[in-house]
């Protein structure tokens, strides 16, 4: 890049020296330095001029003799950012007779045979605002539009649109000068300033030119289709008339070369017909653009187009269609694209095409199998819960979804795994026909799964949902495959005997030794003694396999499990298999017992696994009538109970992000606020004041809030004293990303206070976007100065500062106020958020942050902490109400919020109060995690500030 064509910014504080302003040295280097010296003092000039000095006296003569003749392309561009910002008239508003000069330059350089200081003149004077020095420009602006060169006749096409737009009486017949030359001009760059000017300027010339070549409006360039397209949208929907007339012309740039013209064809199109024709040629355009385009931000920017495109009850049904062609776009392998079409997908998709499109979802799942990108294990987590919730949507398609993923039962991705099972244990309670071949998939399946959660839930399954003798036997088979028969403390032995025999008659029938150099050059053996001892712990049977790692909780939901089992099989056969089934049941876990009693797993069976197994063999062999309700008949209610909430919320969602959505037609009746009825169904007797309370804080508080007189004086921070020099108090408006500090200063002095600045600095992730200016308090006087601050994450922020003021005559140093401190509240950015129970658990793992906080509180409910810690820390709590009713003493609950910059926060509640202790306070902690240390760091103080606020509002009280 030559120094000519650096941008203004560049040449002015490319400066090889930071010397201070010195006037008798400026103006020497200008007369006698060379062109270097001549060019560095210009630049000194300038950065005097933009930092607020005057122009000494002579110093415009000096730079008009002395630099203005320069041919240095480096001078001529300091020159042209010199004129820009230089003062042109006298202080009664007339031009200083010096810019006659500068005037004639202007000609001379217009004149120039080097096109590019035409055309940067040219660009300059698009920016001048004095008539009087373009006037006798004119002529040879114009003469310019002839130049050889493009560059110079697209800036002169520039400079004529600005002239005219700003001082039309100078060049009066600028359209159709424009017009003439546009009808002559090949050159894209300058056809495209030269339509732009005609389609602001004059829109009949810009159309009639369109007009004439319309057939041949795809042959040109990208940069002139786009201006066309912009005319085509303006006219049309000012005169809807010519829709007809320019459609073709529109449907014809969806094929463009271009993706730019062919993502704003497609949005013009939509806002001109609504054709199926046309939708249908909208969808295919955006379509294709998120397939070809390699850029992750585009295709999400077309896919939000598509979205908002589906989303239009008109529209819905033409891409119901074109849900195959969708789908096309999960062959992007961003995660987030594939996220947003599948979504998109679920909600065009119906009975006509949910069979193809399962095809290929199939399809899909497979390819994920041999797939080593990062994302695989999490594309196939969506994918899993996408055909989950086809199966639900459309029932008949279950039959051929089940078998394909009860093989993801045993894949290493546990989440993908979990959300198998969860989909399972969904359908084998909603669908009872499809129960058998569940069953009998997750039997086949049982052996190969390698995680010892799904493996608890699967036989959750298996023991709720076997019901025939041959379902319960050929559980008991498969229990017995993957545990052993017999007494486990006995085969554990035999293995261990069995490995010791086979390494000594190893050793001594010549076993294969290695012999390897050390690093220190000594000699050393190897044996395959460890191969051997490898093998033999991959023969173990699964479920054995855990518990010798010493997971016995497993052994307790399969002591549930063959409970279950055992009580269904006496009701199905006689007295003597019922006897020897649970027999054989007895013996299973009692050798769990036995085996995490015997020293033999890493870590011994807990207390409470142990009292589960030896309560589900005092249930087999008391067979009481209530315990049995309890196990055959009240765990499968529970599973209803949960789905039906479940569906419960997500209707309540559903409808709430539809009233949300909802528009306002032009006949609906008008609410009145001062007339609306409260919950109660009578008028409020306060709706105006409350009214007037919520306009006054802007709308963000409830109603309660604006009773009890809150107000926009609740947002003021008093920065400063009553007793000091200057008081300054701040209105802290939260909006989004935007924090704007309104901050009044008053003069408390008999002195004028110059250079009065308000100086801020902030902590944490805040940004100051740009310094307050300095301002002249009079005595008494006050001013309002304001102040925008940056967010980019959730943390607790602190802005501080400083007021610094000179006084009148003063000899000493300026004078300093000190700030107090402006905490901005995390609150203002959360907002309560939902997610699946499996999404929680994925970001609980992944989260690395993790605060604890103990519980301090004076109060001695359960649910009213909750509601307490719901309402301070604006978090939606997950779990289910009706799980949280009641009172046992103890409360485990998990929350969620998301903040305004997609960060996810998660908190785990978990409470008890102490026994026979009614009066007695809340105990327990909160576990928060997030993605950011500042996240969860800013949401434990928040929870401490809470809870000290709670006992001093209940000290006050007392």
């Amino acid at each position: 890049m030559s120094a000519v064509e650096q941008p203004c910014y560049t040449l002015i504080n490319a400066s090889s020296d930071s010397e201070p302003y010195n006037e008798m040295q400026l103006k020497s280097d200008l007369e006698k330095g060379d062109t270097d010296q001549k060019i560095e003092a210009l630049k000194k000039t300038i950065r005097m001029i933009l930092a607020g000095e005057r122009l000494p006296p002579g110093f415009l003569m000096i730079i008009i003799r002395y630099v203005l003749p320069l041919q240095d392309h480096t001078a001529k561009k300091l020159l042209l950012i010199f004129w820009e910002i230089v003062p042109k008239t006298s202080p009664d508003g007339k031009l200083l007779q010096e810019m006659i000069l500068v005037c004639d330059a202007y000609r001379k350089d217009l004149q120039h045979p080097n096109e590019f200081l035409r055309g940067s003149t040219l660009r300059f004077l698009c920016k001048l605002k004095e008539p009087e020095l373009l006037e006798p420009l004119m002529p040879s602006i114009r003469a310019c539009l002839e130049h050889r060169h493009s560059y110079v006749r697209r800036n002169a096409v520039l400079a004529i649109f600005t002239i005219y737009r700003n001082f039309e009486f100078l060049i009066p017949d600028a359209p159709e000068l424009i017009s003439n030359y546009l009808d002559g001009e090949q050159d894209m760059s300058c056809k495209r300033n030269a339509f732009l000017m005609l389609l602001h300027a004059d829109q009949d010339r810009a159309l009639a030119y369109l007009s004439s070549c319309l057939d041949q409006v795809t042959s040109f360039g990208d940069i002139l289709q786009l201006v066309i397209v912009e005319l085509i949208y303006k006219v049309c929907h000012n005169n809807p008339a010519e829709r007809s007339r320019f459609i073709r012309c529109i449907y014809n740039l969806l094929n463009s070369n271009s993706a730019a013209v062919r993502y704003e064809a497609a949005g013009t199109l939509v806002t001109l017909s609504s054709a199926p024709t046309a939708i249908r040629a909208v969808a295919s355009c955006y379509i294709d653009l998120i397939i070809k385009e390699s850029d992750n931000n585009v295709k999400l920017i077309v896919l939000d187009k598509l979205v908002s495109l589906g989303e239009h009850p008109n529209y819905n049904r033409v891409l119901q269609e074109l849900v195959m062609d969708i789908l096309r776009v999960l062959s992007s392998p961003d995660l987030e694209v594939r996220r947003k079409t599948l979504n998109l997908a679920m909600e065009l998709v119906n009975s006509r095409n949910i069979e193809e499109m399962v095809m290929f979802l199939k399809k899909e799942v497979s390819k994920t199998v041999d797939s080593e990108q990062e994302d695989t294990g999490k594309y196939r987590q969506l994918l899993v819960r996408t055909l989950h919730t086809c199966c639900i949507k459309f029932p008949d398609v279950a039959t051929t979804i089940i078998p394909v993923l009860v093989e993801f039962l045993s894949d290493n991705n546990e989440l993908a795994a979990g959300d198998v099972l969860v989909f399972v244990r969904e359908a084998v309670q909603k669908f009872e026909n499809l129960q058998p071949l569940i069953i009998e998939k997750l039997l086949e399946s049982f052996k190969d799964i390698k995680s010892v959660k799904v493996h608890r839930a699967a036989l959750w399954i298996l023991g709720e949902y076997s019901t025939s003798i041959a379902d319960i036997e050929a559980v008991i088979r498969e229990v017995t495959n993957t545990l052993g028969e017999g007494s486990l403390v006995a085969a554990e032995h035999r293995l261990s005997q069995g490995e010791s025999e086979e390494k000594t008659s190893e050793s001594g029938t010549g076993q294969v030794v290695t012999t390897l150099v050390t690093s220190d050059g000594t000699y050393a053996t190897q044996s395959a003694f460890n191969t051997v001892q490898k093998s033999k712990k991959e023969q173990r049977p699964t479920l054995r396999q855990y518990l010798i790692d010493g997971d016995f909780f497993i052994g307790a939901a399969l002591a549930s499990t063959l409970t279950k089992l055992a009580l269904r099989y006496g009701n199905l056969t006689s007295a003597d298999k019922r006897n020897r089934f649970d027999a054989e049941i007895m013996l299973i876990m009692s050798s769990i017992i036995h085996l995490g009693q015997s020293g033999l797993p890493t870590k011994p069976i807990t207390n409470d696994d142990r009292d589960h197994i030896l309560l589900c063999l005092r249930v087999i062999s008391d067979r009481s009538q209530a315990i049995i309700d309890i196990f055959t008949r009240y765990c499968r209610r529970a599973l209803n109970d949960m789905l039906l909430a479940k569906e419960l919320e997500e209707a309540t969602n559903q409808k709430a992000k539809e009233k949300s959505s909802a528009k306002i037609q032009t006949d609906d009746p008008i609410n009145f606020l001062q007339l609306e009825a409260v919950k109660s169904g009578e008028l409020g007797e306060n709706m105006f004041e409350t009214s007037l309370s919520q306009a006054l804080i802007g709308g963000r508080g409830t109603g309660s809030e604006a009773a009890s007189g809150v107000s926009k004086l609740n947002k003021v921070t008093q920065l400063t004293g009553f007793s000091d020099p200057v008081y300054a108090e701040a209105y802290v408006q939260v909006n989004q990303y935007d924090i704007v500090l309104d901050v009044l200063i008053v003069n408390q002095t008999n002195d004028t206070l110059q250079n009065c600045t308000l100086e801020l600095a902030t902590l944490g992730d805040l940004k100051l976007v740009e310094k307050p200016q300095p301002v002249v308090l009079a005595p008494k006087d006050f001013c309002n100065i304001k102040a925008n601050v940056k967010v980019a994450s959730t943390e607790n922020g602190i802005i501080f500062g400083n007021i610094v003021y000179d006084v009148t005559g003063a000899a000493s140093d300026r004078n300093v106020v000190v700030l107090n401190d402006i905490h901005i509240d995390i609150m203002d950015y959360i907002v309560p958020a939902a997610c699946s129970d499996t999404e929680f658990m994925r970001m609980w793992a992944e989260f690395e942050w993790e605060n604890k906080v103990t519980v301090n509180t004076p109060l001695t409910d359960l649910n009213e902490y909750l509601k307490h810690l719901i309402k301070s820390t604006n978090m939606k709590c997950l779990t289910p109400e009706k799980a949280l009713s009641g009172q046992c003493g103890f409360m485990a609950a998990n929350m969620y919020a998301k903040s305004i910059f997609g960060e996810d926060a998660l908190a785990n509640l978990s409470i008890e109060k102490p026994f026979n202790k009614p009066d007695a306070p809340v105990q327990g902690h909160i576990r928060i995690r997030a993605k950011s240390q500042g996240m969860a760091l800013s949401l434990g103080d928040k929870i401490n500030l809470s809870q000290k606020s709670g006992q001093q509002s209940k000290v006050a009280a007392a």
